[in-house]
């Protein structure tokens, strides 16, 4: 399931491609999950705010107990994303080998003379130590990770792309991005850039179509070879 013609068409136009990070790098919860973290997060939350951390626990998603914690209180969020940031550190440790795919395309982004900008919501702590434990380094030129102490500018929020592109010196309408949650593809639509949906789980293809992502891959070796093409 792939729109091979409509991926190079899209890279074509991208001097700049930003890669989000979970999904299309790497499962970062997949060896420490998820579910896990959140627990752990609401844990620390509720022991500062109760009412808080009930509302916490009725998520399994790390990033959205953040958000709820700093909604309660902002020093109290501070505490919470540090935590987090170890555990996402810790995460990445144990998340096992890139995703298929995603090694080539790097080198294929890099190999075409484009510029390679990681755009997460998670940790840029955790991106870099990714990045160093499978020697990738040399591939991406910048990390934008999550606003520290500013989770409402994270994704779907344009601010981690524009700022993605101000620090590559480039217009935001010649870049690209590669994610794989809805919430990258309106941060995409916020920011004037293209994207590419990596459609990673069987209804997300739909979805993203239905967002208007302007290329839609279940494989992220079609975007390596999209590289050559465009």
């Amino acid at each position: 399931m792939t729109h091979d013609d409509r991926i190079s068409e899209v890279l074509a136009n991208a001097r700049v491609v930003f890669f989000d990070f979970d999904g299309p790098m790497c499962d970062v919860f997949a060896g420490l999950p998820a579910p896990k973290v959140a627990e752990q997060l609401t844990t620390l939350l509720s022991s500062q705010d109760q009412a808080a951390g009930a509302k916490a626990a009725e998520t399994d998603d790390p990033i959205e107990v953040l958000r709820i914690a700093h909604d309660a209180d902002a020093a109290i969020g501070q505490d919470v994303e540090r935590a987090l940031t170890v555990a996402e550190v810790e995460a990445v440790a144990v998340a096992g080998p890139p995703t298929p795919g995603a090694v080539e395309a790097l080198q294929a982004a890099r190999s075409s003379g484009r510029v390679v900008v990681v755009v997460s919501n998670n940790s840029a702590d955790c991106v870099q130590r990714f990045l160093e434990l499978h020697g990738l380094g040399e591939y991406v030129e910048r990390i934008v990770g999550r606003p520290s102490g500013q989770p409402h500018l994270m994704k779907p929020n344009p601010f981690p792309l524009i700022t993605a592109a101000e620090q590559a010196h480039m217009d935001v309408t010649h870049c690209t991005l590669i994610g794989d949650s809805l919430t990258d593809i309106q941060a995409a639509h916020a920011a004037g850039t293209t994207v590419i949906g990596y459609a990673n789980k069987p209804h997300k293809a739909a979805l993203f179509a239905e967002a208007d992502a302007d290329a839609i891959t279940d494989d992220m070796n079609a975007i390596a070879d999209a590289f050559t093409t465009a």
